[in-house]
């Protein structure tokens, strides 16, 4: 299914984004290599699902740049944490993996037989056989999150980013997604995650993101994840105030 897509680099310079008019991110400088597969990770509020947002354009830097090389804004598979997509439309699971399909035909266009066959393939891919015309209202958290990486095969974007996607879903869909982000890093895609088990970041993503509104350690992952890095992150999320003035600056994406 995949088209070999040459697989982007990101690099962020002094990137400060905001959430709720209030500093989430700050002044952030790095670089995610092309092909890379990271984790970004940290304390609860730490900025990392902020970041993600900014990194996929949904908001928009207040300072900084976030500079996408050899990337436009249609390479770019963003999955949200599933508490912020709405299931209550009348919807088929076909209907919702198809989506991914739409920057080639469009909304409201029918698909082609062989784009039919390659929802059929991606339902397979993520262990959904048989589930093309079940209502997605009716499918559980982790059939839910098969049919969204589902939809992300389909997409076949050379940089996913990914938001807690395997939060709240059980072992063996967690095991079964984990398998697609590893074919997708054996694609050469680039692969962002926001993760919060250290343990699950330590065995399956090499590079990592220790993130606590500021970057705490950006690297090889056994060099990140420290007693050291993590007390201190941890230390800096307990001095956060959360009275800290409202960002007013807006920034741009180049």
């Amino acid at each position: 299914m995949a088209s070999e897509p040459v697989a982007p680099s990101v690099e962020l310079q002094n990137v400060t984004v905001c959430y709720r008019r209030h500093p989430a991110v700050h002044h952030l400088s790095g670089h995610f290599r092309s092909g890379s597969l990271t984790a970004v990770i940290g304390p609860n509020g730490a900025g990392k699902s902020t970041l993600l947002k900014g990194l996929a354009g949904v908001i928009r830097p207040n300072e900084g740049r976030v500079i996408w090389q050899g990337l436009r804004t249609r390479d770019v598979a963003y999955l949200p944490q599933q508490v912020e997509i709405d299931r209550s439309f009348p919807l088929s699971v076909s209907d919702v993996v198809s989506m991914g399909h739409w920057r080639r035909v469009g909304l409201f266009r029918a698909l082609r037989t062989d784009l039919r066959s390659r929802v059929a393939e991606a339902l397979a891919a993520v262990g959904l056989d048989g589930f093309a015309r079940r209502a997605v209202g009716t499918l559980s958290a982790g059939q839910f999150q098969r049919a969204l990486f589902a939809r992300m095969l389909l997409q076949d974007a050379p940089l996913i980013l990914l938001d807690e996607p395997f939060n709240a879903i059980d072992a063996r869909t967690t095991a079964d997604l984990l398998a697609v982000v590893r074919r997708w890093h054996g694609e050469r895609r680039t692969v962002i995650a926001v993760l919060h088990d250290v343990a699950q970041v330590r065995e399956h993503f090499p590079e990592t993101l220790l993130l606590a509104r500021e970057g705490i350690a950006w690297g090889r992952t056994g060099d990140v994840l420290t007693g050291e890095n993590l007390l201190r992150a941890r230390s800096m999320a307990e001095a956060w105030d959360e009275r800290a003035a409202p960002c007013e600056t807006p920034g741009r994406v180049a």
